[in-house]
């Protein structure tokens, strides 16, 4: 069996009820829901939630919620992979596992063509992983920091005269699913490793949305794509 599990508590501080706030027109969840199911790729898509809300809204799209996430699986330290080998563990009860793809419920610009290229890479070398990244804007050797005098230092100053062009590009987790086996995820290997594989996503389809500058930014990006 194939799933897709949704995480989704309902405690999120620096935007409250981020997963369900409504994003330009829908709620945040829904997107990640929609996309799952269109993409024809998994038996199920579950979302685990602590949550009664999130869990109304979830099966509203057609998500299913067969079980509430507990709470000592629910805090702010909380970190994915206990809670997806949970979710796991419960799907288990009623048939074997043998793929689960993390969605996160704040990706909204998810497209199910890397959903399915992602699948793909997953099987092709029998990775553990596969993942979405994208390219970092500007170099990161050429990055800079305050000091506690409020002075500024490189943090490669080693790298201080070599063109852009000539440093090697560099890529970050995209935040948006995660691809496992199901052995992978219950032995809680770590994600970024040599046995995963990554697909690479445009810069313009990704963003980070934690703080209420990210969620503003994120509906403007939104709206400037769907008028492309």
């Amino acid at each position: 069996m194939k799933v897709a599990i949704i995480p989704a508590r309902g405690s999120s501080k620096r935007i409250p009820r981020k997963n369900v706030k409504d994003f330009c027109g829908k709620p945040m969840i829904a997107y990640s829901i929609e996309a799952a199911l269109e993409s024809k790729i998994f038996d199920r898509v579950i979302v685990s939630t602590d949550d009664a809300e999130i869990a109304s809204v979830a099966r509203a799209y057609g998500a299913e919620v067969p079980f509430m996430r507990p709470l000592e699986l629910s805090d702010d330290l909380t970190t994915t992979i206990p809670v997806i080998a949970h979710a796991i563990k419960e799907l288990q009860k009623e048939g074997a596992v043998k793929v689960a793809c993390c969605i996160y419920a704040t990706a909204p610009f998810i497209q199910i063509e890397y959903l399915k290229e992602a699948y793909l890479a997953l099987l092709a070398h029998k990775n553990h992983y596969a993942f979405a990244v994208t390219s970092f804007p500007f170099p990161i050797q050429r990055a800079i920091k305050f000091t506690k005098d409020d002075g500024i230092e490189m943090f490669y100053p080693e790298y201080l005269n070599t063109r852009s062009q000539d440093l090697q590009e560099a890529y970050h987790d995209a935040g948006q699913f995660y691809f496992g086996t199901a052995q992978a995820w219950l032995d809680e290997e770590p994600i970024f490793s040599k046995h995963s594989a990554a697909v690479t996503l445009p810069r313009h389809l990704v963003q980070d949305i934690d703080t209420p500058e990210d969620f503003k930014r994120a509906e403007l990006m939104y709206k400037a794509l769907e008028q492309t």
